[in-house]
């Protein structure tokens, strides 16, 4: 009798629909997997490759609002009334929000909850995570990276992702949204990547570039099945150990 399907099983499967490289800057790792979707309305960004070059205001950037929200309800149907009564179930997921980060200088590095990465505004990587969300039932975003704009031009590139540390890896039914505010009185752009992978728990959302002091925006929506596999396609170069969220 043929043993049970496990998640390492899952996984390796998962790997072997990946290319041999990424196109992520000559990196060696393997690509992610990436889903098509329609393209949006300008203002939604949900389609993997589309980017954007947003110049800097006279004075340049103020603040980078970076933020992320996600469902953490289930509604689905339930018996009586024909089936229309609906029932709603929280699904215990803790999403969170990471970047890995490259200055001008070539000093790179990672900010996410899990250890305790922080990061500081007014200090390298002058980018700041606000902290540690665990339920997804904030209002508004439940975490968020404010980028220091008056530091823009000591950046080089920032690649926003996020991670499923606990519960369902149904991204159809958790729905991340990622805002990106330039904090200017311009309308703030949506990143919605597409949700039908469920068997990879992180997913990479966007890389933020600085092109001659502008911003360029481009959007990614690719799954790999850890930090370290995105690094090694994206070419960061991090060290990488295990452990537990605190």
């Amino acid at each position: 009798m043929p043993r049970s399907t496990s998640s390492a099983d899952s996984l390796a499967n998962a790997s072997k629909s990946q290319s041999k490289y990424s196109d992520h800057g000559g990196a060696l790792g393997a690509g992610g997997v990436t889903e098509d979707k329609e393209i949006s309305p300008q203002d939604m960004l949900d389609k993997s490759g589309e980017s954007g070059l947003i110049k800097p205001p006279e004075g340049g950037f103020k603040s980078v609002h970076i933020g992320l929200a996600w469902n953490n309800i289930i509604v689905e149907k339930s018996g009586g009334l024909m089936g229309l009564l609906k029932k709603a179930t929280n699904q215990g997921i803790d999403l969170d929000l990471g970047c890995f980060y490259e200055l001008a200088d070539g000093t790179r590095g990672i900010l996410q909850p899990f250890g305790e990465l922080f990061g500081s505004l007014d200090d390298k990587p002058y980018i700041a995570l606000s902290g540690d969300e665990r339920t997804g039932d904030a209002e508004g975003d439940d975490e968020f990276f404010t980028v220091n704009g008056s530091k823009w031009s000591e950046i080089k590139r920032i690649l926003v992702y996020t991670y499923i540390y606990e519960g369902s890896t149904d991204w159809s039914q958790i729905q991340p949204e990622v805002t990106i505010d330039l904090c200017d009185g311009r309308k703030a752009l949506q990143i919605k990547p597409s949700l039908k992978t469920s068997k990879m728990t992180v997913c990479a959302l966007a890389t933020l570039k600085n092109v001659k002091d502008a911003l360029q925006i481009v959007t990614h929506g690719e799954y790999f099945t850890s930090q370290a596999a995105m690094d090694r396609a994206f070419g960061f170069g991090l060290k990488w150990e295990d452990g537990a969220k605190n």
